[in-house]
């Protein structure tokens, strides 16, 4: 069973059409990554389905419902959150703050399980729970940015370039964490620039080049293809479009 099967999606802005017929599908419990240079319209794909951009055109099926025309609250509370590139947490609220955000309209009471579980997940998020978020370390953002998402609940989770601007170290922390959702039973569809650890962590990948999906399979049979090798693996591709 698919969670999410985007089929035909255009988006434009303006005059300028930045994604044309993109189609892919995220398998319930899968991995799903998006790779591509700067530019090539992968941030723009996350957010047409988050709801935050609005197609012109094609259809992005969520645990079967058409959810293309839907505002991006209803989107959240249907059950697929976004961790976006970027982390955008509220630097002035504390820990506790951007979390108790994440949890929607529920009380934390009611949402004490998903906080114990962020809090098995990122347990340093429990020691600065009363800290500002902007006086977390790069990489402590990047989990509160993860952590407020999983506070929704998601059965879908959307995750924008984890890896970005990150220690090593840290990347790899980042990148067991994603196991572990995934193991929890949360699907994750991700756009990263390091691609040898995306391929490595999904299922199944796909590349786009202006727009469009260019060559997807089995994310190990990718990352063996001359073609991502010379493109991608013999370094990290950079930053991509806001």
């Amino acid at each position: 069973m698919n969670v999410l099967e985007v089929e035909s999606l255009v988006v434009r802005m303006g005059q300028q059409t930045i994604l044309s017929g993109v189609s892919l599908a995220v398998p319930q419990g899968g991995i799903v990554s998006v790779l591509g240079s700067n530019g090539v319209g992968k941030t723009t794909l996350m957010r047409a389905i988050s709801g935050i951009y609005r197609a012109a055109s094609g259809s992005v099926r969520f645990l079967g419902d058409d959810i293309v025309r839907w505002p991006p609250h209803r989107i959240v509370a249907a059950g697929l959150a976004q961790a976006p590139e970027g982390r955008q947490i509220f630097s002035n609220m504390t820990v506790g703050e951007n979390l108790r955000l994440g949890a929607g309209p529920r009380s934390l009471a009611a949402a004490a399980g998903d906080l114990a579980r962020v809090f098995g997940l990122f347990p340093v998020l429990q020691d600065r729970l009363a800290q500002k978020a902007g006086s977390l370390s790069g990489g402590e953002q990047q989990m509160l940015c993860v952590a407020r998402a999983l506070m929704a609940q998601p059965r879908l989770l959307l995750m924008d370039e984890p890896s970005l601007g990150l220690a090593p170290k840290l990347v790899r922390q980042i990148f067991d964490l994603i196991a572990t959702i995934r193991a929890a039973g949360t699907a994750i569809l991700l756009v990263e620039q390091n691609a040898r650890a995306a391929l490595r962590v999904a299922d199944t990948a796909h590349v786009m080049e202006s727009g469009r999906i260019v060559l997807s399979g089995p994310a190990k049979e990718l990352a063996t293809d001359e073609r991502i090798r010379s493109a991608y693996l013999g370094g990290h591709i950079h930053r991509s479009e806001a």
